[in-house]
């Protein structure tokens, strides 16, 4: 029987995959209004799954968790983000990019995927990588 976070894991290694593509393609390309849609579309699914599987994997281990806030804030003190401050911003921005939509705030947006998130999210794969074989 599959344990849970393991299998919401390989979710969220597979839409960061695909975060990661998009980022390629705008390193490629350059950021114009089609990949800053895409990227922050990449982007939601990927930090979704990110706390979900934080929060199974914290469940999993006896902690109760009820939203993403309490992921995160459970997960930095468990040590598998190193910077909780970021990840409340990302959860903020994740928030705010289905609700509302200005050119302006996408592209800011977009920039702290490239800058500031996507390092956060590869960072926590490397993580729970290393927890998947534990």
């Amino acid at each position: 029987m599959e344990i849970r976070w393991i299998q919401r894991f390989e979710n969220f290694r597979s839409a960061n995959s695909n975060l990661l593509e998009t980022q390629y393609c705008i390193k490629k390309e350059g950021l114009n209004k089609i990949y800053i849609m895409a990227l922050i579309q990449a982007y939601e699914m990927s930090f979704e799954l990110a706390w979900k599987t934080l929060k199974d994997y914290l469940e999993y281990y006896g902690k109760i968790v009820e939203n993403p806030r309490s992921a995160i804030k459970e997960a930095f003190s468990e040590k598998l983000i190193q910077d909780g401050q970021i990840w409340i911003e990302m959860m903020e921005a994740r928030n705010k990019t289905s609700h509302t939509y200005r050119e302006d705030f996408a592209k800011q947006t977009a920039e702290n995927i490239l800058n500031l998130y996507i390092p956060q999210l590869k960072n926590l794969e490397k993580v729970l990588e290393i927890k998947t074989n534990e």
